[in-house]
Parts: C-alpha cells; sequence; structure tokens
C-alpha cells in the first residue's frame, strides 16, 4: 500500500530571501540532522540574469534500521538524488528527492516547496509532501514501512527548527536582511531571448523550455494549487496549534489531505477542520475511513436538513416544562458542560407526549448547540475546545426507566449520535449511581463506541461530594445547589436559544445559576394519541409487547417465571387502564400446578409463563401457609385508575415466581358495583434479565430489592417512591 504524506503550511516569519540563506547552509552537511551525510553537487545552472538557479545533489544518508535488516540488504548507507529549482524573479524554490538505492523496490518521492505568504511579502511558506511504495524489500515491507515513516517524521519535526538555527547564526554575523533580485537594467527583449535561449541549451534534465517563465517546470511541482487559490484549504501550523491543538506531523497530513478532499467534493461549504479533526479521531486518523465515515454524515446531514436546525427547531412546550437537562456553564478545561438529571426524567412521558423523532430532534439540537458552544470557548478562551462534558446525576433512577420502547428509542439515538457527532465527548461524570444503573448501562454500553465509553466515570452514593469528586472536575462554584454547590436554579433559557454569555456575562455575576429543569411526570393529557404517534412514524407502539388483560371482582391475573438463576432480575411495566387493582410479587418453593381450559393439571415446566386460569383463580393454593409454602417478596400496592407503574425485583432464590394483579374494591359491600360488575383493566409488560448481564458492575446491585419504584397518574401529581 502507498504511504502518502501532506504536510500543513508551516511560516517562517522571516523574508524568503533570508529563509533560502539558511537553507543553503544545510548543505553539504548538517550536525542537527545526523541521518544526513553529505552530498556533492552533480549538476548545476544558474541563469545570465541571475533570477533562476537549479542545482543537483546527490545525498548519502544513514541507514538507520536494526542490524539484522541492515546485515540483510547489505548496505550501511542509501543515496538520493534531490533537484532544486529555484526562482528568484517570483520567490520560489521547489525541491524533488528521490531515492537512487533500491529504487527497483522501493519508491520514495517528496516534494517540497517554498514560497512567500500570500498575505505578507516579508514572511515565507513550507509546505512538502511525500510517496512512499515498498514493492517488495526482502520479505521486510512492513517494517520496513513503518520504520521509513517514523524516521521520515523525525526528519519533518527538525525542519522549521533547523531553519531557524541558520537564521540565528546569520544575524550573530550581522546578516538580518538580504536584498529581493532585481530585473537587471538591460532587461530588453534581445536580452529576454538571449536568456531563454541559454537555458534551451542547458544539457541534462535542466532543459527549461523557450522560456526564462517557464523555468518553475524545469522540475515538477508539488501536487497543490497556486498560494492564492489554496490559501481557502491550507493549514497553518500556528492555526493548528491555535485552534486545533497539538497534533502529530502524521495527523496534521492526514488532516490536510481530508480537507483537500472535502474542498474539492464539496464546492460550497466545507465542514470546520474541528469536525474533519473528529471524524479523522474516530477512525484513528486513517484517512479512507475517515472519509466514508464523513461522507455518510454529510449525505445524512443534507437529507435531514440538520443545518438548519438552530434556526428553525422549536422546543415543544412539554419538553421546557418537563425536560431535565440543559447547557450548564463549563467545567474546569473549559470545556461546554451539560447537566441532565435523568433519575427525575419521565422517558415514558416524554416519549408519548413528543414521540420518538421528537426526542431525537431535541437530542440533535443539544448536540448543534454543543458544537456551536465549543467554537465559541475556543474563540474566548485563546486555546482549542473540542469537545464538551456530560453530568449526569441518577437519583431517582429506577425501572421506570427501563420502560422498553424508551429504551429502544434511546439506543436508536445513540446510534445516530456516534455516527454523525463522533468524539464530541469529553467527560462523562455518572453520579449517585442506584444499584439498577447496571442493567441500564449494560443494555446502552455496548453501543457506546469504546474510546467514549472510556471517558465515563462513576460515582456511587455520596463519592462524588468527595476529594475526588465533582470539585475535582468542575469549578465550585458551578457545582449545582442539589449536588451540594452554590448554583442556584433559575427560569430556563429563551427556548432555542444558546446562552451567549455562557463565556463572559456569567463570569462577572456575583452568584451562578443553573438554567435546568427538575423534571418531574408528565401529566398524560399531554399525550399524543397513538394515531398522532402512529403519524410521527413511531415504530415504538405497544401492541406487540405488552398485554392486556380484564378481571372482575374477586379475580386474579398471574404471571409465572420459573427461575433457575438466582440473582436474575424481574422487570414489570404496566399502566391500570380501568377501576383500580392490587399489584403483588410472590415466590414458591412447592410446585404450581394450573388448572387449564381443557381440565388436566400442568406444572409451570409444561406451560407458557402466560397460560393462565380462564377463572381467573390465583395458582397459590389455599392450603398453603405464607412464610412456608410462598413467600410475598414484594409488599402489595394499590394501583389507580389511569396510573402506570414500572419495577423490579432482584431474585434470591431458585423456584417460582408470582406477579399477580388482583380486582381491588374500596367498598366490598357495594351492591351498585356488584350489579353493574364494572371490570378492571390492565395493559402489563415484564422481561426476566439474567444475572449474567450486569454482574460486577456494581456491587450496591446486589444489596436490596427495588419493589415498586415509580407510578404517575393522569394528572402527572402523585407518585410512589422506590421501596
Amino acid at each position: 500500500m502507498v504511504q502518502k504524506y501532506q504536510s500543513p503550511v508551516r511560516v517562517y516569519k522571516y523574508p524568503f530571501e533570508l529563509v533560502m540563506a539558511a537553507y543553503e547552509r544545510r548543505f553539504p552537511t548538517c550536525p542537527l540532522i545526523p541521518v544526513f551525510v553529505g552530498c556533492e553537487v552533480t549538476s548545476e545552472f544558474t541563469s545570465p540574469d541571475g533570477a533562476v538557479s537549479l542545482k543537483e545533489r546527490r545525498c548519502k544518508l544513514n541507514v538507520e534500521a536494526p542490524y539484522l535488516i541492515k546485515k540483510i540488504i547489505g548496505v550501511d548507507h542509501v543515496y538520493f538524488i534531490q533537484k532544486n529549482n529555484l526562482d528568484r524573479r517570483n520567490r520560489t524554490l521547489h525541491i524533488e528527492a528521490y531515492n537512487e538505492s533500491f529504487a527497483s523496490r522501493v519508491v520514495v518521492v517528496e516534494k517540497c516547496r517554498y514560497f512567500v505568504h500570500p498575505e505578507n511579502p516579508d514572511w515565507t511558506c513550507f509546505d512538502q509532501s511525500a510517496t512512499l511504495d515498498i514493492k517488495s524489500f526482502f520479505g521486510f515491507e512492513n517494517s520496513m514501512e513503518k520504520l521509513a515513516m517514523k524516521q521520515y517524521s523525525q526528519n519533518i519535526a527538525k525542519g522549521k527548527e533547523i531553519i531557524e538555527h541558520f537564521i540565528n547564526e546569520l544575524k550573530k554575523e550581522g546578516v538580518v536582511y538580504i536584498p529581493p533580485w532585481q530585473e537587471p537594467e538591460d532587461g530588453s527583449a534581445a536580452a529576454e531571448e538571449e536568456r531563454a535561449q541559454t537555458a534551451n541549451d542547458s544539457s541534462g534534465d535542466f532543459a527549461l523550455g523557450a522560456s526564462a517563465s517557464n523555468i518553475s517546470a524545469a522540475l515538477p511541482s508539488p501536487p497543490m494549487l497556486s498560494p492564492s487559490a489554496e490559501s481557502q484549504f491550507e493549514l497553518d501550523t500556528d492555526y493548528i496549534q491555535r485552534y486545533l491543538g497539538e497534533l502529530s506531523l502524521i495527523q496534521e497530513s492526514s488532516l490536510v489531505q481530508l480537507r483537500k478532499w472535502v474542498a474539492d467534493l464539496q464546492k460550497g461549504k466545507v465542514p470546520s477542520d474541528s469536525t474533519l479533526l473528529r471524524f479523522l479521531r474516530a477512525r484513528d486518523f486513517n484517512v479512507e475511513k475517515a472519509r466514508e465515515m464523513l461522507s455518510q454524515s454529510l449525505i445524512w446531514r443534507k437529507k435531514h436538513q440538520v443545518d438548519r436546525i438552530l434556526s428553525e427547531y422549536q422546543i415543544p412546550q412539554v419538553v421546557q416544562d418537563y425536560f431535565p437537562g440543559g447547557w450548564h456553564h463549563m467545567d474546569k478545561d473549559g470545556r461546554p458542560l451539560y447537566l441532565l438529571r435523568l433519575g427525575q426524567m419521565d422517558v415514558k412521558g416524554l416519549f408519548k407526549s413528543v414521540g420518538e423523532e421528537g426526542l431525537l430532534k431535541l437530542t440533535l439540537h443539544v448536540c448543534e448547540e454543543g458544537l456551536q458552544l465549543m467554537e465559541e470557548a475556543t474563540r474566548t478562551q485563546g486555546k482549542p475546545v473540542s469537545t464538551w462534558s456530560l453530568l449526569v446525576d441518577l437519583e431517582g433512577l429506577n425501572m421506570r426507566h427501563l420502560w422498553r420502547p424508551g429504551v429502544k428509542a434511546l439506543l436508536r439515538i445513540i446510534e445516530i449520535v456516534e455516527a454523525n457527532y463522533p468524539e464530541t465527548m469529553g467527560r462523562v461524570l455518572i453520579i449517585r449511581a442506584p444499584r439498577v444503573f447496571p442493567i441500564l448501562w449494560t443494555i446502552v454500553g455496548t453501543f457506546i463506541d469504546e474510546n467514549t465509553r472510556s471517558k465515563f466515570l462513576f460515582y456511587g452514593g455520596n463519592d462524588y461530594q468527595g476529594a475526588e469528586g465533582l470539585e475535582n472536575w468542575i469549578p465550585e462554584q458551578y457545582i449545582p445547589d442539589f449536588l451540594g454547590g452554590s448554583c442556584r436554579p433559575n427560569f430556563p433559557v429563551e427556548p432555542g436559544s444558546v446562552p451567549f454569555s455562557m463565556f463572559d456575562t456569567w463570569e462577572d455575576s456575583t452568584y451562578f445559576t443553573t438554567m435546568v429543569q427538575e423534571g418531574g411526570l408528565v401529566p398524560k393529557s399531554l399525550y399524543m394519541s397513538e394515531e398522532e404517534l402512529g403519524k410521527e412514524g413511531c415504530p415504538l407502539t405497544e401492541d406487540s409487547i405488552y398485554h392486556c388483560v380484564t378481571l372482575g371482582r374477586g379475580q386474579v391475573h398471574e404471571v409465572l417465571i420459573s427461575n433457575d438463576d438466582p440473582g436474575s432480575v424481574i422487570t414489570w411495566d404496566f399502566d391500570v387502564m380501568r377501576q383500580d387493582v392490587m399489584f403483588t410479587v410472590y415466590r414458591t418453593r412447592v410446585p404450581v400446578m394450573l388448572h387449564t381450559a381443557t381440565g388436566p393439571l400442568q406444572t409451570i415446566q409444561q406451560m407458557n409463563p402466560l397460560a393462565t386460569d380462564p377463572e381467573h383463580r390465583s395458582v397459590i393454593e389455599k392450603s398453603w401457609r405464607e412464610g412456608q409454602d410462598y413467600f410475598r417478596v414484594e409488599a402489595p400496592v394499590v394501583c389507580h385508575d389511569g396510573e402506570s407503574i414500572q419495577g423490579s425485583h432482584v431474585t434470591s432464590h431458585v423456584g417460582t415466581y408470582i406477579l399477580q394483579w388482583k380486582f381491588h374494591c374500596n367498598h366490598p359491600l357495594d351492591i351498585i358495583d356488584s350489579i353493574t360488575a364494572h371490570k378492571a383493566q390492565v395493559m402489563y409488560y415484564y422481561e426476566q434479565l439474567r444475572s449474567s448481564d450486569y454482574r460486577g458492575s456494581m456491587s450496591s446491585l446486589q444489596s436490596a430489592h427495588s419493589g415498586i419504584s415509580g407510578k404517575s397518574t393522569r394528572s402527572g401529581t402523585s407518585s410512589c417512591p422506590s421501596r
């Protein structure tokens, strides 16, 4: 595979002529470049007017390779041919070098150029490109490729330092200015023709053509545009350090190559350099892979009009009122900080109020705000800020947040964000993580890029308040008051806007505020209808995974779960559609028998867990004794019409677990109810998670039972704490 290198533009803040004088001092040998043994001039030509000089050198280089490789190839030195084309009239120097040794096995071509800065005639620019193609090399092709690229990178890194060294030597000698070349006074047409004829008569590789003005064509120039044309996509090393950060030479080269490809392809708006760099980092600076990823993302952005989302997207009122997340100042590294109180978020309520697409648009809006804030931080802080931080408060997290349609929507959103906003996350702080968190992390973590996962920091309990807690990452004045800090809550910013004062005005305040809502349960009156959710294109309707049951007075509905995996987690999620029910979880260690519609009894091993007695009778026999034959593992709770219930139970025994819903009536002698035979209706879903899916993720998960973890009503005013 051909290896390519393309440098950014390096700027010397010295005139071209002074840089050329420093450049010539590198020859015939240079102690600052140990690999460069020496050189001899094999051909030289200068035009009569002195404007053009052509010079060819044969350079001798040390072979810096392991002893075994040097022994096999049988040489200690290799030779390169270097051709220089200095055009003093146009103030340019073109250099081409290629290998003479092993030319049939290895092809190395390097092209360099010095030229005047297009915006400052007293500055000099330098760029270079190179290709390496190892066709065959005694079976050491891969080793030689890595060795050559490493050695080349080291030599490039010394280039600017060497020029600066010789310029300082010139200054010590009193040489601080060299006048530019001037046209001879007898610059008549005859003299011009004579110069051209002399050039045509020159022998060897330096035949210049019909005119001295074509002299720059004597040597092939690097495959780049002229300075004026290429200024739109060139990168300067000072710019890279100021706005993008420290990059290795190979990383700089990858960025230049990707930037040029995008500029040639787009012919219009080009993604920012920081965006290109994020895609390169996501693909370990493999230009081809980064280009493919970026290409797919650009198509996606155009298809979904993502560039318009900041100006056109209107945050729904239900999101403004109930979504517990928002931008919150910055961390200690100057990154924009996003605060999400996930434990206070009504996942099901928000999903049913705005739909999956609504949640996706909200997420994209946040991501686009993040890009904007990073650019603003880079401008105002005087250093590159290429990522943002996320602080996730899990206080209140329970099985309500593992509502399956919501988790499916979350996984889809993560997939989209990972593909289109790579390497935007600098640090993720997870605090107050409860024992149920490893279940969610097991489900979600596998969909997050490995590099991003490595940026997660977890704090259980009150560890975040310790010496190595939040104050390690966030300035004390920005820590919210509900996390023990002094930053007080305030009203949210104007919908759809980003506070411009995030990095300046807020700094001047005597106290600091947070713009994040507290969340809470979304009233069911704000839910979209099933028809509206369908129109939204929402694929997460509940028909396929939820079951519906109707219960009359004295009837029960039970789901039987045979458990052979102590430590597994049973989760449930149900809505009471009509009347009231009592929900309880039991465990029994005696064989469970069910009377089916066909008459014979079946054991639990023979039946579907959802198979029930058609008469809605309990499998718990009247002769059984509680505490001996069966056990109540979750206390009964009365659930009223319109409530949504989510919960979980960590199993501790082998045996049969029973989820039981029972018709509940506060007035058992109510004759009217008896006559009208009002029935309760429940829509439910349950799942059993294997212990191996999360065991060891967090030891606190094993410490207790969760009980009923949450309920909401149509009015959104009642709640049930975890038990």
